[in-house]
């Protein structure tokens, strides 16, 4: 489950999508909650949220891009509409550097969790399970740990954005730290859950290297702290506990700004992640790039509650700003490069690497 936390008060969100609402003094009381309405007033006074109308031809919207289209944002950028592009990202972008997504029937990890004998999928990342069993998740971190740390076209396209002075912010549900090899400065990422890039003892929290924790468990050992013998766990979210202060605290002041968000490789499935299509304004386009429609009929953190269903519209009758590009991301992401001419500086940063 996932935290949303205030100085007052938690939400928790659960692995199953379900909620509820504790003060503080309720905090370690499992069945402690909150009715419904409270719950409503909470998000629209923290978060924001507001009831929103889906599209409706017969009002009059502001036309935006001159056709919903990959070739109608290439012209929304070439004409300097876009100066602060925020951009999500999902599992999708990282399956061409050979790390696996979630979701996938076949190849997704929640897939090919059968041989840890787990009482469901998702609790090799469930913070309650790992305090009490840590060596499925350290097998599996083997696993996904990145092993040539080689960033995708499409993170280069990001890091192309950043360098052509238009990215606001990448914000990305990845662990692998690949936007970081591909050189995107720390102040511009949101790693909105964790990344293998340092380690925290849970015992007494000294923190560790990328590098320590990665010899850890590539000779198959589970972490341990040298100075007091805990389980020294990578700082990446599991359920149970909460998202990183600097998530909340960019998406307050981001999402105000945005005018134009990409969203790429990402099934919108996990909250709180998904409901960020609905924090950008009314007529902020949204672009999603995908094998797979997401979003569009989804229930997200807002419609759930019945504060307004703001998910993507590129299939509702009057959609005016949202659109699907169905594709590879790394295909996609270089053809809008070609369109937008940039293709000369793309191919410079994409020979470089960084440590990360």
């Amino acid at each position: 489950m996932f935290h949303f936390k205030e100085p007052e008060q938690n939400l928790v969100i659960r692995s199953n999508h379900s909620i509820s609402y504790k003060s503080d003094e309720e905090e370690n009381d499992p069945t402690s909650g909150f009715s419904l309405e409270q719950i409503r007033k909470w998000m629209k006074d923290k978060l924001h949220l507001g009831k929103r109308e889906e599209c409706d031809s017969d009002q009059r919207n502001p036309v935006i891009f001159s056709e919903l289209s990959l070739d109608g944002m290439v012209e929304y950028i070439k004409e300097g509409k876009a100066k602060n592009i925020i951009t999500m990202a999902g599992a999708g972008i990282s399956t061409s550097a050979g790390i696996p997504d979630f979701r996938s029937p076949s190849s997704g990890i929640y897939a090919n969790l059968g041989k840890f004998n787990l009482p469901n999928p998702m609790a090799i990342f469930d913070i309650r399970y790992f305090e009490e069993n840590p060596k499925p998740f350290f097998v599996l971190a083997k696993e996904l740990y990145p092993k040539s740390f080689n960033p995708t076209p499409c993170h280069y396209f990001i890091k192309l954005l950043h360098d052509k002075g238009v990215l606001l912010r990448h914000y990305t549900q990845n662990i692998d730290m690949l936007e970081r090899v591909a050189g995107l400065p720390q102040n511009k990422l949101v790693e909105a859950h964790g990344s293998f890039h340092t380690g925290t003892c849970l015992k007494c929290k000294k923190e560790y290297s990328q590098l320590w924790m990665k010899d850890q468990i590539f000779t198959d050992k589970i972490p341990t702290c040298e100075s007091c013998g805990g389980v020294v766990k990578p700082n990446i979210i599991f359920f149970g506990e909460n998202l990183p202060g600097r998530f909340f605290n960019c998406v307050r002041e981001d999402f105000k700004k945005c005018d134009l968000l990409i969203i790429m490789g990402t099934s919108l499935q996990v909250q709180p992640f998904a409901s960020l299509v609905e924090r950008v304004s009314d007529d902020c386009p949204r672009v999603l790039i995908n094998r797979d429609k997401a979003g569009g009929g989804l229930a997200t953190l807002s419609s759930m509650f019945g504060l307004g269903g703001a998910t993507l519209q590129y299939d509702k009758k009057g959609n005016f700003r949202d659109v699907f590009i169905q594709g590879d991301t790394d295909d996609k992401s270089q053809e809008i490069v070609e369109k937008l001419e940039w293709k000369e500086q793309f191919q410079q940063i994409s020979q470089i690497k960084y440590d990360p």
